[in-house]
């Protein structure tokens, strides 16, 4: 029956878990079931002058409140803890406090392309309510998906400083093409163009009266620092001829007014008519750098930037040479909020300042593309770069820290085959569809409930609307009781708690407080500051402990703080202290005769006497009524249960040896003196007596002992006894056994003729050697003589001293040749 009783238990317990894991999943959180006790458990630290339900739900996602008035009152339980030790504890379900994490859709359309009647639908669900607890986290997917011919507005924004005149007459000849090709990408395209130089005040212009008319040679326009040369429009036809009309202008410095432009054409929507759902882009062409917040100083002009739109009829800036150009993060925060993309053509040399600026801003679709010289590529360029950005989706959304929402993103992108932690994803094509993991979190509650977030990709109008509700409070809280009987007419019940009027305090208010907070009354039932109230035994009551009762009336807990009792001390056999002693306050009082933590420890020493009546035989100490060893000066040590046995010290043989050589024969490690010392006279004897003893006497009654004096080494022998009466008798042989002399002259004879014969031995091996050694050479040389071939007539090596030969010219006998001869 138990066994089934657990596997029960096991089976509710995985069910549990999987219901709660499915509920995650879905957007909901669990609330908590495991059950905790312990007191550093989260819902178990809300302080007493915090102690509400809202104060309680706040604290952690599991922690519940029990709203019944009887709960507290009756049992030593908190009211704030999880839902399931709650229950345990038996407060009535109906009036748990716990509210859920929710999450539902309502809006969520399929996602379409748009057409002639209808928007289309990039992100998918388009609104969600969520209800979530402080300390709670909900999931939930957002799908999105490029569609077909979406809106694309592009303002191609030039700088026309004389610099740039080559590129101007480029753009003119290639508008059209441009807006050409951006058709191919979506029939639904609109074609805007503006124009920048600089603030028209020194020292960013020249001051000279003609300079000022015409800033350059051939002619120019007067400098300004942005004009709308022609808003947004279909007619893509009329961006040539606008651009062939522009003039070219000029100032002084390098660097161009460029955010200023930046920010009116952001700004200014109804004039650069920006539609509402489209992809809002800005082409910034410029061969230099830029002002920003501060550089206008160098001109006296000191008012910040505001970021709104000042444009004239004639499109042209305003505020120019009254406002400072604006700053990198008020540029960032206009972009992100009318969703504009960037797109920076700038010549080589300005690739690296331009690049800094884009990773100067974060979440924020833009890319650099490198200008040839005179524009010539700048239709490719747009084209390329565009492609970057629309392929790009990086889902932003506007919480924040202030709100206590946190939103975090994680997607598997189109080829992932894991979530990865990460808002952006690359490579998205037309009808590309990518999911995204999004949660949010509640980090703390504000003054604010309800909030509005969104979510979208960054430069598109599209985004999920969020309607969160964060819950910091309890519904029981807005039902007050006035002046409950509860609470003694001194306070309202408001979700079964009494919150007192001021001067009272007290689960019923019943406690005049005299100014003294609740807080301050109860640390009057602490020890310490990190001491438990009571010592966690028993009730604050107006500042004074009142401790609880036990089941046992013998067992009492007492103390200012139910800090002491007298069933919890030192236990020995079992038994409370002994059962020789009283418990007070966690120390055994012993009776007389015992001592010791639990009265284990009897005083008397009976108990250690051994049979020479010496207390642990004069070899250890009696605590406790038992005998503990110690090791002696020597080295020796004790043991046994009367510190008898020692087998580490020496026998008595070895002890009496040294009084034996130097009584006997003045020999050993003894002196004189010491020798005088010994505690017995030998008594020399011819030979050693027999004893005739009981066989079971002790061994050390008596003993033959033997040794071998290193003086001489010879042999001698002594025999000790032991009478009844312990009185010692010792006997020593008179003579040694000594052993015979070595004969040393004969040793060494011996040794000096084994050496001459090994002498010997060693010559006629040596000779033996020599003679075998030198008969194989004669005989090598004898077959070397045999073997060798001579003429027998002639010697090889002679040759005579004249030589005969024949003149084959001479025709004579035999005296024209010994003539020769």
């Amino acid at each position: 029956m138990g066994r089934n009783r657990v596997f029960v238990v096991i089976c509710i317990a995985a069910l549990t878990a999987y219901i709660s894991a499915a509920t995650w999943e879905e957007g909901e959180v669990s609330d908590g079931e495991v059950l905790q006790s312990s007191a550093d458990f989260p819902c178990h630290s809300l302080s007493p002058d915090n102690y509400t339900c809202s104060a309680c739900i706040q604290l952690h996602d599991t922690c519940a409140w029990c709203a019944a008035w009887s709960f507290n009152n009756e049992t030593q339980f908190s009211r704030c803890d999880s839902l399931a030790n709650l229950i345990a504890n038996e407060c009535p379900q109906n009036e748990i406090v716990s509210p859920k994490t929710t999450l539902s859709k309502t809006i969520d359309e399929e996602l379409r392309d748009g057409d002639g009647e209808q928007e289309d639908i990039q992100i998918r669900p388009q609104e969600i309510d969520i209800r979530i607890r402080p300390k709670s986290k909900t999931r939930f997917h957002v799908k999105f998906r490029q569609a077909e011919n979406y809106p694309v507005d592009l303002y191609y924004l030039m700088d026309l400083s004389y610099s740039m005149k080559d590129d101007k007459e480029k753009l003119s000849t290639l508008g059209d093409l441009l807006a050409a090709r951006m058709k191919q990408i979506t029939r639904n395209f609109r074609l805007g163009f503006g124009s920048f130089i600089d603030k028209k005040v020194m020292p960013f212009v020249d001051p000279r009266k003609e300079k000022q008319v015409s800033p350059c040679s051939e002619g120019c326009a007067p400098t300004y620092g942005f004009r709308n040369q022609m808003s947004l429009t279909k007619d893509t036809d009329k961006f040539a001829k606008e651009v062939d009309k522009a003039l070219i202008s000029g100032n002084l410095d390098a660097p161009e007014g460029g955010f200023d432009a930046i920010m009116q054409a952001i700004t200014c929507h109804d004039i650069i008519k920006w539609r509402e759902r489209s992809r809002k882009m800005i082409v910034f062409s410029t061969d230099a750098g830029f002002h920003y917040a501060g550089d206008g100083r160098l001109a006296g002009i000191v008012t910040p930037n505001d970021g709104e739109c000042h444009l004239d009829a004639q499109g042209y800036y305003t505020e120019s040479i009254d406002q400072d150009y604006p700053s990198i993060a008020l540029l960032h925060q206009r972009i992100k909020e009318k969703k504009v993309n960037m797109i920076f053509a700038v010549t080589q040399n300005n690739r690296q300042l331009y690049d800094q600026l884009v990773e100067a801003l974060p979440d924020i679709s833009s890319s650099v593309g490198v200008l040839a010289n005179d524009s010539s590529n700048i239709v490719q360029l747009i084209e390329e770069e565009y492609e970057k950005i629309a392929e790009k989706i990086i889902m932003v959304d506007n919480a924040n820290s202030s709100m206590g929402l946190k939103l975090s993103y994680r997607s598997k992108c189109l080829e992932g085959k894991e979530l990865i932690d990460t808002n952006v994803c690359d490579g998205i094509k037309v009808n590309g569809q990518v999911d995204f993991e999004v949660t949010l979190e509640a980090t703390h509650c504000v003054d604010q409930r309800d909030f509005e977030l969104k979510i979208g990709p960054s430069g598109l109008d599209d985004s999920l609307k969020l309607n969160v509700h964060v819950i910091c409070d309890c519904d029981c809280e807005k039902e007050e009781v006035i002046e409950a009987p509860e609470c003694n007419g001194r306070g309202t019940l408001a979700c079964g708690i009494c919150k007192c009027a001021p001067g009272f305090v007290g689960k019923h208010c019943e406690c005049d407080s005299g100014g003294e907070t609740a807080f301050t009354l109860e640390s009057k039932c602490r020890k310490d500051n990190s001491s438990l109230i009571c010592s966690g035994r028993g009730n604050c009551e107006c500042g004074v402990c009142k401790c609880f009762q036990r089941s046992n009336p013998l067992e009492q807990i007492t103390g200012q703080f139910c800090e002491c009792d007298n069933f919890n001390c030192p236990r020995h056999d079992r038994k409370l202290c002994g059962a020789h002693g009283k418990c007070n306050c966690g120390v055994c009082e012993c009776e007389p005769g015992y001592t010791g933590p639990a009265c284990e420890c009897p005083t008397s020493t009976d108990t250690c006497l051994s049979k020479n009546g010496q207390i642990c035989n004069g070899h250890g100490d009696c605590i406790c009524g038992k005998c503990h060893c110690r090791t002696d000066e020597d080295g020796s040590r004790y043991s046994g249960p009367f510190c008898d046995i020692c087998p580490t010290c020496p026998t008595k043989c070895v002890e009496y040896k040294p009084c034996v050589m130097c009584q006997q024969w003045g020999t050993g490690i003894y002196n004189e003196s010491k020798c005088e010392e010994c505690p017995f006279d030998v008594i020399p004897v011819k030979e050693l007596p027999v004893l005739d003893v009981a066989e079971n006497a002790e061994s050390e009654t008596w003993k033959e002992c033997q040794f071998v004096d290193p003086s001489d080494d010879c042999t001698f022998y002594f025999l000790y006894y032991y009478d009844g009466r312990d009185n010692l008798t010792v006997w020593v042989k008179e003579e040694k056994d000594c052993p015979s002399p070595l004969p040393v002259l004969v040793i060494v004879l011996i040794v000096i003729a084994g050496i001459v014969i090994l002498g010997l031995l060693l010559l006629c091996l040596w000779k033996i050697l020599t003679m075998i050694y030198d008969r194989r050479e004669y005989a090598r040389f004898e077959q070397d003589r045999l073997n060798a071939r001579w003429e027998a007539n002639e010697n090889p090596i002679y040759r005579q001293a004249t030589s005969t030969f024949k003149n084959p010219v001479y025709a004579g006998g035999q005296e024209g040749r010994n003539k020769a001869d």
